[in-house]
This record gives structure tokens, sequence and C-alpha cells, in this order.
């Protein structure tokens, strides 16, 4: 795969965890392991050193956990790559890491080719998550949803609208150009005004808004 490889750093308590996973990412063509690290003491320091692509922390760890640390790297990084993994598909823990800016949700016991595929996914923009997991989160988003009058139209396009769609179904950019013909520059430049109109900073921000508003 051309261009430079997908610097990825892990955050995780299990050392034995964090070793295969070093091992494993490294193994990827195009991608490297420029850190792991045990807990979030360090957050933005380790962060500023790495200068990762994409952000692999587990929901539960010691001291300041997955969830705050997630909202103090988008507080920093608006447009961050955070990809969340977890041993449980814990409904509760899942809505608040998406609601705090996570991009993906993966767990622990997923395949190999499930895990680099969701860290391409998320590097590209898209909102990876397993099955299970996507199903729990667009119910909980759902159910949130406040039964009032409709939002004001935020004025998409249509074509805004198809491409938001596809993002909701966790599609990545490179999914939603196939799916609707386009090129990859030309979903970019949709989702950027997709961000504008709906005051968003993220896929993810997006996506929550889309559903708690009905706008797709």
């Amino acid at each position: 795969m051309s261009g430079s490889p997908i610097r990825v750093v892990l955050f995780d308590d299990n050392k034995d965890l964090r070793d295969m996973f070093r091992m494993l990412v490294d193994a990827q063509a195009d991608m490297v392991c420029v850190a792991v690290h045990p807990d979030l003491a360090q957050l933005m320091r380790d962060i500023d050193a790495a200068r990762p692509d994409v952000i692999v922390m587990d929901i539960q760890m010691p001291g300041m956990n997955g969830i705050d640390g997630v909202k103090a790297i988008r507080a920093r990084y608006p447009q961050a790559h955070i990809l969340m993994q977890t041993v449980f598909e814990d409904e509760d823990k899942v809505f608040d890491a998406i609601c705090a800016g996570a991009n993906g949700y993966i767990l622990k016991t997923a395949a190999v080719e499930d895990l680099v595929k969701a860290i391409r996914e998320v590097h590209a923009g898209g909102s990876a998550m397993t099955p299970a997991i996507a199903f729990k989160v667009l119910e909980r988003f759902r159910v949130n949803a406040p039964p009032t009058e409709p939002a004001s139209d935020p004025g998409l396009s249509e074509r805004e609208k198809q491409v938001l769609a596809l993002l909701v179904k966790g599609h990545s950019y490179k999914m939603v150009a196939v799916d609707l013909g386009l090129s990859y520059h030309t979903v970019d430049s949709h989702i950027r005004r997709i961000y504008e109109k709906l005051h968003v900073r993220s896929s993810t921000e997006a996506v929550s808004k889309a559903l708690n508003n009905r706008i797709v």
C-alpha cells in the first residue's frame, strides 16, 4: 500500500495485550505501532511524543478511564481518530464513549482481521463498530432522541443527506465513495460541508445529531 504507514498508539493496562497488539500492528504492511502505554497518567505528553494517526484505548483503565481520556483528547485534538476497546458489550459505556467523541468501538475478543480493519476504517474517517455494538448504540440514540417537534432543517442537499445516511450506517469515507460512485475528495468535501451545517467536528457527532434530530 502506498503512502506513509498508519501510526498507531495503544493505551491498555494489560501488558500481554500491549505486547500482542504491537506485534499484530507491526505485522501489517500499512501500519506501525509507535507506542504502547499502561495508563493515561501522561496522556497528552504521550500523544504529543507519538504523533499517532489512530489512538486505540481500553475503556477501563487505572486512574483516568478511557471515556475521560477521549474527552481530554477530543478537547485538544478535535480531529483525532480514536478507537475504543473493551472486553464487554456494555451498552452504557459504549454510549458514553461514543458521546464523548470516540470514532469507533471494538471488542477485545474481535478477530485480528476485524481489529486491523477497524483501525483502517477509523483512520479513513469511518465509525468502526462490531455489529452487536453498532445495533445497541443506534438503539440508544433512538431511545434518547427527544420526542419533540423536529429540529430546524440544517439545509443539507440531497447528496449530503445520502452521505450522512451512509455515515450513520458506519461507512468509512472510502465506502461512501464506492457506494455513491464519487471520488474520495468529493466525499471529503461533502462531509466538511455537513460538519459546517450541523455545527459538529467529527463523524460521531454528525451521526449523533442526525439520529437525535431525525435528519436521515
